[in-house]
């Protein structure tokens, strides 16, 4: 956290000193620099929102992709390996445009910008959580299995009270860093309009005409949302190894 403080005072030291700054439009003791830094800042609540719903959703598809993947059966593996293959190779820009401006005309159906972020960004990251589950849970101890069916365990109740627990403990740290690359991603939506920070920011440039200034005060803003971010998964993380 020191350093992180460190990092933003170095920051605005060396854009005050440089005469081609025009620190002024983000200067939170002038009137305008306030404004200014207020706006880039309604932009943090969108990006929030919409990394934590897609993260979610992400996380309930890549469990039930994840499964066919465990079956013996070739034909349900096939289904996962076609699934993960096709959405991994798709740019994740090239998703949220096509959601947000093909899925209305594929399926007739009106969709807002934040739905559409949603679903794009859900959809590129259930494959690699697909594949974080998958290794997680064939990483489980096959004794564990026997153990459940010696005592009447279902297939769903081993996987519920058995196998997933100790699975998401072990993939708790992959799971952390799919988050914090979906924070990042969360940016692309900008194209489509949605008003989160990098919209924000944007929008501030052009009325400004600082794009140097204002840009840095956006990497500002996500390099603290992620370095909280990753703190809170480490903490729960080593919280999770505690209880274990």
């Amino acid at each position: 956290m020191k350093k992180m403080y460190l990092f933003i005072a170095l920051a605005f030291i060396l854009a005050g000193c440089s005469g081609n700054w025009g620190w002024y439009v983000v200067n939170p003791t002038t009137e305008g620099g306030f404004v200014n830094l207020k706006f880039l800042l309604s932009g943090l609540y969108y990006t929030i929102l919409t990394s934590l719903v897609a993260i979610a959703i992400s996380i309930l598809i890549g469990l039930v992709v994840a499964l066919p993947a465990l079956s013996k059966n070739k034909y349900l593996r096939g289904i996962n390996r076609f699934y993960v293959e096709i959405v991994r190779a798709i740019p994740i820009l090239v998703l949220i445009l096509w959601v947000y401006y093909g899925l209305p005309q594929v399926a007739g159906i009106t969709i807002d910008v934040f739905w559409a972020g949603v679903i794009a960004l859900a959809l590129s990251d259930s494959a690699f959580e697909a594949e974080i589950f998958r290794a997680g849970i064939q990483s489980v101890d096959k004794g564990q299995y026997e153990a459940s069916h010696t005592i009447s365990l279902n297939y769903l109740d081993t996987m519920r009270f058995v196998i997933l627990p100790q699975a998401i403990r072990r993939v708790l740290p992959a799971l952390g860093n799919q988050l914090v690359y979906m924070l990042k991603m969360s940016s692309l939506v900008s194209v489509i309009g949605m008003e989160e920070l990098t919209r924000k920011a944007n929008e501030l440039v052009v009325t400004e005409y600082r794009p140097l200034e204002v840009y840095t005060i956006l990497v500002l803003e996500y390099l603290i949302l992620i370095l909280l971010v990753s703190a809170a998964v480490r903490r729960l993380e080593k919280k999770m190894n505690t209880g274990n």
